[in-house]
């Protein structure tokens, strides 16, 4: 029986452990969630109730009437589409080449991609806000987009290039035995097998570009995005507006994961087998 028991162990605290990482992660969230539905006479009462007796859009209402809402959350989703419409079309062809060519700098090239993660990122904002307002974009979704892309490419070209690395270079020498050229063997052979590539750089860029909020603070004034609006009023915010925005932050994020995952796990296993 104690034999029996101590087999057991590991699994049982691994068990353990992952539910107290997975409450640790998803009880602020909770707590997000029930200030936004709550009314905010709920917010301030003490103590805390944490299941709601009263479900409310009282607080969301709120904070969407808000004074600048509305028009940063139209500029994030213009942002969101202008840094996947720039990352991906870039990223794409750099992972490919990095994953199917052999060429002189091609691990500095590597390196230098995963590198450029490790530095602040006001490294690189203030650098790009000085060259924005030379070129008269400061303070514009276009600014914002190039930033965020800038940020987001990285990511883009490691993931797609790993997905491009484990995709079999005879299946587009065989497409071009039959008549394709190298674009055609690509579209017809390639990218197919990597869709879960581009499916999870789609989504690291919507969460890049979504949650940022320092370069987007620093490269916008009058025209902030959602994130940079709420940071700028947070100090003077309610606490209903707050936790209204967060939930406003939290959302998108969550439901594109959740409404693609399983579409990326059945590319994925189409992919390993």
């Amino acid at each position: 029986m104690n034999a029996k028991l101590a087999r057991r162990l590991p699994t049982v605290l691994l068990y353990v452990l992952a539910l107290v990482l997975a409450l640790w992660t998803l009880f602020p969230i909770y707590l997000i969630a029930l200030g936004a539905f709550s009314t905010q006479d709920a917010i301030y009462s003490y103590p805390l109730q944490l299941w709601p007796h009263h479900v409310s859009t009282s607080t969301l209402s709120f904070f969407v009437n808000s004074a600048g809402t509305v028009p940063s959350l139209e500029r994030s989703g213009w942002v969101l589409l202008l840094t996947m419409g720039i990352a991906l079309p870039v990223g794409l062809p750099a992972a490919y080449a990095l994953a199917r060519f052999g060429f002189r700098g091609a691990n500095t090239l590597r390196l230098s991609v995963v590198g450029t993660r490790a530095f602040p990122i006001v490294i690189l904002a203030i650098p790009l806000a000085a060259t924005f307002i030379r070129w008269g974009i400061d303070d514009s979704i276009l600014a914002v987009s190039f930033l965020h892309a800038a940020l987001a490419l990285p990511f883009v070209i490691l993931t797609c290039g790993s997905i491009f690395s484990g995709i079999s270079v005879e299946l587009e020498e065989a497409a071009m035995t039959l008549g394709c050229t190298r674009a055609g063997a690509f579209v017809r052979a390639v990218l197919p097998l990597a869709l879960p590539g581009l499916a999870a750089s789609a989504i690291f860029v919507v969460i890049i570009s979504w949650n940022e909020v320092f370069a987007a603070s620093t490269v916008t004034l009058l025209h902030p995005t959602l994130p940079a609006h709420i940071v700028a009023v947070l100090n003077q915010a309610t606490l209903p507006y707050r936790f209204a925005g967060g939930f406003f932050l939290l959302v998108p994020p969550l439901v594109m994961i959740f409404v693609i995952r399983r579409f990326l796990f059945g590319m994925w296993g189409q992919v390993v087998k």
